[in-house]
């Protein structure tokens, strides 16, 4: 089920310091690479796909629009400005490269809340906002920017400026029981068991 207003946007401009330095995105889970998996996925859902990354090289066979960040901040927000940015569509899917496990029903799931009025569509659970699996609407560009020259980088912040539609946890659970589409990888011990 495509949306014709709706990119799907990866990002992959992190430093990986927890990781010693290893590229997330190429981490292998059962046979693929993260990214791999999150691209099976995008394919199905979103047209175009961009990943916002430093290290465009490292993508150039993907067959994706590789975009990199525009403001020399290191975060996911500086991560999502520069997708929006280059973002043909009035709406993208964002996620960060370390996602292994998200699922098609939860993507259908957020994307059916989508609606021109809302500017942020987030998933919302037990432990709060769920930002990098979330979609956003180009007219977060401006909230963002200033939210960048003030120095505040956590993504939620961005929630008070914008129209947001919150997806509950009890429809989410419908579509992800276990809600493994939130699991993401930041340090080697976050692998333990997934490659057996």
């Amino acid at each position: 089920m495509r949306n014709a207003s709706c990119a799907g946007i990866i990002l992959a401009g992190g430093l990986n310091r927890r990781m010693a330095g290893r590229n997330k995105a190429r981490l292998p889970i059962g046979g693929q690479t993260i990214l791999d998996r999150l691209l099976v996925l995008f394919r199905a859902l979103f047209d175009p796909i961009l990943i916002v990354t430093n290290q465009p090289r490292d993508y150039l066979e993907e067959g994706v629009i590789l975009v990199t960040d525009l403001i020399d901040i290191r975060s996911s927000l500086t991560g999502i400005y520069s997708g929006l940015f280059y973002c043909p569509r009035p709406h993208a899917f964002i996620t960060g490269c370390d996602m292994p496990f998200l699922k098609q029903e939860l993507l259908e799931l957020i994307l059916k809340n989508l609606e021109p009025r809302w500017d942020v569509v987030v998933p919302v659970t037990e432990e709060g906002f769920q930002p990098l699996s979330a979609i956003y609407s180009r007219r977060c560009l401006e909230p963002i920017a200033d939210q960048l020259a003030e120095g505040r980088l956590k993504v939620s912040h961005l929630f008070s400026k914008v129209r947001i539609k919150e997806v509950p946890e009890t429809s989410l659970r419908q579509a992800d029981p276990e809600l493994e589409s939130f699991f993401n990888i930041n340090t080697p011990e976050d692998m333990d068991g997934l490659n057996p």
